[in-house]
């Protein structure tokens, strides 16, 4: 699937930083790292290395996702962060807007994801490839059209929570890969990571980082 990559050019907003780490809020629109070729080389970490020359990658958000992000800023912080994402000791929720009314008000998708090779970027449902990936979700408001809805990751695969809702039968709204007709008609993909939950590498203090949803 080809597209023409037009960065955003809203800046990240910083939420926090010290000799550690830097936590932003990434905009929608923005790919968090270079993609291939020289019209993909401008994203969110390019941008942060400008005021911060020694910021690293810790994880990432998908281009249309907006929300926090953390770097780390010396390998030792880097480290120390990959190890607590890897180990799924980094809490994360993510509010999104998703088509229709999603019922019960809370549960658990438990289904397997795996790249679909022929269409990619997408990932697809596989029972017996795939790898576990699990998304619990708690319904903050519900209609008839739409419901908003609190999303926890408990896995960190590509595209999860977009495949999970649009596998309930619930896309999230303006998803470009997932929705269709008028549940992908909207400006964006109204999906947005609300808070990071993690231990500093410097203190092992535990910090909980939040940015509000701007939709």
């Amino acid at each position: 699937m080809s597209f023409v990559y037009q960065p955003t050019p809203e800046q990240p907003r910083l939420i926090h930083h010290d000799d550690q780490i830097l936590v932003v809020e990434k905009p929608a629109g923005l790919l968090s790292v270079p993609g291939r070729g020289e019209d993909r080389a401008d994203c969110l970490i390019a941008r942060l290395r400008v005021a911060f020359p020694t910021v690293l990658l810790v994880h990432r958000l998908d281009l249309d996702t907006s929300g926090v992000m953390v770097f780390a800023l010396t390998p030792h912080a880097q480290k120390h962060l990959g190890q607590q994402f890897e180990r799924r000791q980094v809490k994360k929720a993510y509010v999104a807007r998703v088509w229709g009314r999603l019922q019960p008000a809370t549960g658990r998708v438990d289904l397997p994801l795996i790249v679909d090779w022929p269409n990619r970027p997408r990932q697809k449902v596989d029972h017996e490839q795939g790898r576990p990936a699990q998304t619990d979700w708690r319904v903050i408001r519900a209609g008839d059209d739409e419901t908003r809805v609190r999303l926890f990751p408990l896995t960190g695969r590509s595209h999860q929570l977009r495949v999970h809702m649009a596998s309930l039968g619930h896309p999230i709204l303006g998803d470009p890969l997932y929705a269709t007709g008028a549940a992908a008609d909207h400006p964006r993909l109204m999906l947005h990571a609300e808070s990071l939950r993690l231990r500093h590498p410097d203190s092992n203090v535990t910090h909980s980082f939040t940015a509000r949803p701007p939709f």
